[in-house]
């Protein structure tokens, strides 16, 4: 008997259903990875984003790394005890400005509001910008340095050949002296560094400001008796 040859058509058919739809199966996993891949990426931007601010937030509160205070009062409290306070001046990232404070060193008793100037000078032939960061050493100091008015984190723009005083109003919490690893403190350092706007590694995409030159001023506390 002879056979007959099988129907190739009739073969090949459920074989090219299964192929495509394996490709179709292959093109839709492809496209979850290539959106999970996204939604990732799109997330870890936000979160180095979120990152600054966040931590900078978490300095300011707790003082961490020398993080100064911020404060919308001054002391009640004025002690006896004192305590030297340096100021320290740098211009980083190619600012073409000059920067330094105008009091190198000041005596303050501890819970007493002091007012500094620090000066500014653009040195170039065109406006430059600039937005400042600051800490205090020894770290531990950064939760008891209270600052009520400062220019930090604030976006300045100084004209060609211009001079700006920055001033700064600040105190030592009296709390200080109950920190056991800070008795026998002698010496805070407050320092700040001025970025250029577009190299400040802080969020800088607010519009600069030139600072007012004549701050607002409180009245200083006076202890009593």
């Amino acid at each position: 008997m002879i056979q007959k040859p099988e129907n190739t058509e009739t073969m090949q058919a459920p074989a090219a259903e299964d192929a495509a739809a394996q490709a179709v199966r292959h093109q839709r996993s492809n496209r979850i990875v290539a959106l999970s891949c996204a939604s990732f990426f799109v997330a870890m931007i936000g979160m180095a984003y979120a990152a600054v601010p966040l931590y900078q937030m978490f300095c300011q509160v707790t003082g961490y790394g020398g993080t100064t205070q911020r404060v919308e009062q001054m002391s009640d409290t004025i002690l006896d005890q004192t305590v030297n306070v340096r100021f320290d001046a740098n211009v980083s990232g190619g600012l073409p400005w000059e920067f330094k404070p105008v009091q190198r060193e000041v005596t303050v008793r501890i819970g007493e509001t002091t007012i500094v100037n620090y000066e500014a000078k653009n040195i170039s032939d065109r406006p430059a910008s600039g937005r400042a960061t600051f800490n205090v050493s020894p770290d531990l100091t950064g939760s008891y340095f209270n600052k009520v008015q400062c220019f930090c984190f604030t976006d300045t723009t100084l004209a060609a050949g211009e001079t700006m005083e920055m001033p700064v109003m600040f105190f030592v919490d009296p709390d200080i002296v109950k920190e056991k690893d800070l008795k026998g403190l002698k010496t805070i350092t407050l320092s700040y560094t001025f970025f250029p706007l577009d190299k400040e590694p802080v969020n800088s995409a607010a519009v600069p400001a030139v600072l007012q030159k004549n701050a607002e001023i409180k009245p200083v506390v006076k202890p009593q008796g």
